[in-house]
């Protein structure tokens, strides 16, 4: 019975000497390398190519001629007021200067610069033009109305009581246009003056 106790003992010794020699040599061993899981390749999207919108181009306005309106009605107003046929103190209607040339002009500027040479004058008195768009509204005109036709201008001019009608033009080649002046007398319809000029830039 000892000699199995003893036998025993000595088997259970080695089996723990052994099973601590095999965990030393499991301790010792360096950890098998951990292979990383390979990830599929991240592709980025492909960034949308986006068109530029088209940009519409507004189309520039025709220039304007600069032209200097007070230096060519000048002379024509000088020649107007030395008429054989005015009759000094009378009332003067002065009309929209017309355009009658190829392209845009100013003649609101043209219409302004007439009324201007004449505001000093001693041979007329001027209807304000207050006055002929008061006289317009009342007999059913429009205010932009440029009084093209003779027998509208006589009867504006006998309701605001003036004498003389003055008609402007300009005309022919817008770039070099051609001012055209007649004065009318109201009574009769006769035109009792006319002159022309070219319209200086």
């Amino acid at each position: 019975m000892k000699n199995q106790i003893v036998k025993f003992s000595g088997v259970l010794a080695l089996s723990l000497f052994l099973s601590g020699c095999i965990l030393d040599e499991q301790r010792s061993q360096p950890p098998a390398p951990v292979e990383p899981i390979e990830q599929p390749p991240v592709t980025q999207p492909e960034p949308e190519i986006t068109q530029p919108e088209p940009v519409e181009t507004v189309p520039q306005p025709p220039k304007m001629q600069t032209l200097n309106w007070s230096a060519s009605v000048a002379p024509l107003v000088a020649q107007m007021l030395q008429a054989d046929d005015v009759t000094p103190g009378s009332v003067l209607l002065v009309d929209k200067v017309k355009n009658s040339t190829n392209g845009s002009l100013q003649t609101a500027k043209a219409t302004a610069a007439l009324q201007q040479a004449l505001a000093s004058n001693s041979q007329f008195t001027l209807i304000t033009p207050q006055q002929l768009s008061v006289a317009k509204q009342t007999l059913g005109l429009s205010a932009e109305d440029s009084l093209v036709s003779r027998s509208k201008a006589i009867g504006l001019a006998r309701y605001v009581g003036a004498q003389y009608v003055l008609y402007s033009n300009a005309e022919g080649n817008v770039k070099t246009p051609e001012l055209q002046m007649q004065l009318m007398l109201v009574q009769t319809g006769e035109i009792i003056w006319s002159g022309n000029g070219d319209v200086q830039h």
